[in-house]
């Protein structure tokens, strides 16, 4: 008997984002996502000066010039570095992911860092980062005298070995 042919699971409904624009470089390179398929939202630098030189090992907090606010509830963004520039450049999110609470409405900011050994150059209108949708989950926390036991326990860094 033959197979029923596999069907590609349905793509979720797109989260409306309000997005309002706080430097005119976005009016000639809106946001968006850098292909269709695409996760995130490129975020660019919206800068006055031509470039910013960021020494090695230092960082730098570049506007990105725009605000947002996402319509759904329990949908935060989330400020990922661009494999490319990280992974080439050196250059990452400085604080590893950036939150971006769904009730923050100022402007979103962009903290990178330079771990290469050497200087490194963004460009204004450079693509710098990406923002990410993500369900949320809201923390019910409860007091408790005991937590239940687990085969790891209180196992820490490192505590399962490198191989």
């Amino acid at each position: 008997m033959p197979r029923p042919a596999a069907t590609a699971p349905a793509a979720p409904a797109a989260v409306e984002v309000r997005v309002k624009y706080l430097h005119p470089l976005l009016e000639q390179n809106p946001p968006s996502p850098g292909t269709p398929g695409s996760a995130g939202i490129d975020l660019r630098a919206c800068m006055d000066e031509d470039e910013v030189e960021i020494p090695a090992g230092g960082r730098h907090a570049f506007h990105t010039g725009m605000a947002i606010e996402i319509a759904a509830p329990g949908v935060a963004g989330f400020v990922f570095s661009r494999s490319g520039l990280g992974a080439r450049q050196g250059l990452t999110v400085s604080q590893g992911v950036g939150v971006i609470d769904p009730d923050y409405r100022g402007e979103i900011i962009v903290s990178l860092l330079n771990t290469s050994g050497e200087r490194r150059r963004i460009r204004r209108g450079e693509r710098i980062a990406q923002l990410v949708l993500l369900p949320v989950f809201q923390a019910a926390l409860v007091r408790a005298q005991e937590l239940s036991d687990t085969s790891r326990g209180g196992g820490g860094f490192g505590h399962t070995g490198t191989l």
